[in-house]
């Protein structure tokens, strides 16, 4: 008699446990937490940057593929929608919800956004990234970022940097005086105390500025990244170590708003 109700019951609520898992209980709560959601990604790099520009594709796919194709980015690289160096405007605006960049690129919006890039002297990547992930570096990135209407994700980081490019061979610190160098974040400012003439510009934009003169030298990442860029072409000295950038972190940088809309399931 036990064994006959047993069963009973056990074939009652499998029918039960089947009607809510296919009936009108689930599938409203599971469209409901898989919306369709269209975003648009600014990022601070051209598309021959393959690592960089790479990133914003990789997190896409990735995106799409974690929401079974409900979650679309669609990207725009540097100059598309917006100057590489204005995508944290079009986020703040809501202009696209999201862009990839590098903080330090905003430090004259305010000097604490390049300590979340690079600091001269300071940590390479795994340190970097054990502040991030294990310390408070995400917390007080976003607590600060509330300023300016943005939330935050690590994204990326180039590992130690290049010394830069230079059209003329540099032999003393007096060599110095006057050079515009394509650098920014705390490096520029320290630099500047030699004479240096920091110069603020995106990837895409420095290859020109080199061959028509209007700087002197560039830094940008490494090997790979610089000959993309070709740098080598019009400034055959090339040093070494950046001592800027041991880690640069980059982030995708999200529209407040939207991100605090997002289901939780996203």
């Amino acid at each position: 008699m036990f064994q006959a109700t047993r069963r009973g019951f056990i074939k009652a609520g499998g029918a039960t446990t089947a009607g809510i898992v296919t009936g009108s209980v689930a599938s409203p709560a599971i469209a409901q937490s898989m919306p369709e959601i269209r975003w648009r990604l600014a990022a601070s790099w051209p598309k021959s940057l393959d690592t960089l520009y790479g990133t914003c594709e990789t997190f896409a796919k990735y995106v799409a593929e974690a929401t079974d194709n409900r979650f679309h980015i669609q990207l725009f690289a540097a100059g598309e929608i917006v100057p590489g160096l204005q995508v944290l405007d079009a986020v703040q605006n809501g202009n696209v919800e999201v862009c990839h960049t590098a903080t330090y690129y905003f430090i004259g919006k305010d000097p604490t956004w390049a300590l979340f890039c690079a600091v001269p002297f300071s940590v390479n990547t795994r340190q970097q990234n054990a502040w991030y992930y294990d310390g408070d570096g995400v917390r007080l990135l976003n607590e600060f970022g509330k300023k300016f209407n943005v939330h935050s994700l690590v994204g990326g980081n180039t590992g130690a940097q290049m010394g830069g490019w230079f059209r003329k061979e540099i032999n003393a610190v007096d060599d110095l005086k006057g050079l515009k160098f394509r650098i920014g974040g705390w490096a520029g400012k320290t630099l500047q105390k030699l004479g240096v003439v920091p110069q603020q510009l995106a990837g895409g934009d420095i290859y020109p500025a080199l061959e028509k003169g209007t700087i002197d030298a560039a830094e940008w990442v490494g090997p790979y990244d610089d000959e993309k860029l070709g740098f080598y072409k019009i400034a055959p000295y090339y040093y070494y170590p950046g001592w800027w950038e041991g880690g640069t972190a980059n982030h995708f940088m999200i529209n407040l708003e939207k991100w605090n809309e997002l289901p939780k399931s996203y």
